[in-house]
């Protein structure tokens, strides 16, 4: 940078579609440039004005504080609060971590344009800031996660209590998370203590990341860079999803995962091999075709000379020699 403050598109292609490199300088925001939260207020004023009625709400959440951690700490203790976990006083856990900590900083701007790529029906940076459980409970593990590193476990352990209540995704603050994260709805995704998320993955509602059993130490799965489960998939263990990987909505994985390789089923199987940009990115989880297609070659290929009569597969039986 030569001084001079950049333009508006510039600074938002630093957060750039697609991009599997984290390039966010935290200096842009130290020479108060945050092209991010420049755009989340600008959506807010022009959504102040064309609905009168929520200009109270949306002052409140955005327009009356100074930067995005400010406006996502007021929001998620909010969100958050119970009788005797007052909006005040999550009001200064999130400000007093999120304010400090230039990593949890970078992550909250990644994971909102994750949110403003990816998902269709997120249709601004400031629907997200406001609206998005998935975004929002994300962001509060984020916080958990920093103090259960702080060794403050038993406040770590009440936020998670807390998010799990209120936005019906539970996440161990123990867990570790990359940036550039999809949580797409969110509703009923669990992920336990010794998972790994790697940066740029896509994770849809209903996503399991458990253990096998009552086995301790390190036991929850660990998924690759670029990744993409779909809705409702179990993914069982101490094992890998590769690199770039995707698995299909409804899919039991139960072994490792190659990189770039679409897997699906019950338990899962292989496919094929992906040659294109990462699925995460693609947002394209729906491999039942090509697995119902894998099968039916599988299962062909099992039958001598491929005799099959009309009527027996259709009732799922085979003519074999007595």
């Amino acid at each position: 940078m030569d001084g001079d403050e950049l333009p508006f598109e510039m600074g938002i292609a630093v957060y750039a579609k697609g991009t599997n490199k984290l390039e966010f300088d935290p200096v842009l925001l130290d020479s108060g440039y945050d092209p991010i939260w420049d755009a989340i207020r600008e959506e807010a004023k022009l959504e102040a004005e064309k609905e009168p009625i929520l200009s109270s709400f949306l002052y409140a959440g955005i327009l009356a504080h100074e930067c995005l951690e400010q406006a996502l700490g007021f929001v998620l203790a909010n969100r958050l609060q119970n009788p005797t976990l007052l909006a005040t006083q999550l009001l200064d856990i999130f400000n007093g971590v999120m304010m400090h900590d230039k990593g949890i900083q970078r992550s909250i701007r990644h994971d909102i344009q994750a949110f403003k790529d990816r998902d269709p029906a997120c249709l601004s940076y400031s629907s997200a800031i406001l609206h998005l459980k998935g975004y929002h409970a994300l962001q509060a593990y984020r916080v958990a996660h920093k103090l259960w590193n702080q060794g403050r476990t038993l406040l770590a352990l009440a936020l998670q209590s807390r998010i799990s209540e209120v936005f019906g995704i539970d996440i161990h603050p123990a867990a570790k998370i990359g940036e550039g994260i999809l949580l797409d709805h969110g509703t009923g995704v669990v992920i336990g203590e010794t998972a790994v998320i790697s940066n740029h993955v896509s994770i849809l509602h209903g996503v399991t990341l458990g253990g096998t059993g009552k086995e301790t130490g390190d036991r929850h799965p660990k998924i690759g860079e670029g990744a993409l489960l779909g809705a409702c998939v179990t993914v069982l263990g101490n094992i890998s999803i590769g690199v770039g990987a995707m698995v299909a909505a409804g899919s039991l994985v139960l072994k490792d995962v190659p990189p770039h390789s679409v897997v699906a089923g019950n338990p899962a199987k292989l496919i094929r091999v992906i040659d294109k940009q990462d699925p995460s990115l693609a947002m394209k989880h729906d491999a039942t075709k090509e697995f119902f297609r894998h099968v039916a070659d599988g299962y062909k290929a099992a039958i001598p000379n491929g005799a099959v009569s009309s009527g027996d597969a259709e009732n799922g039986h085979t003519n074999s020699a007595t």
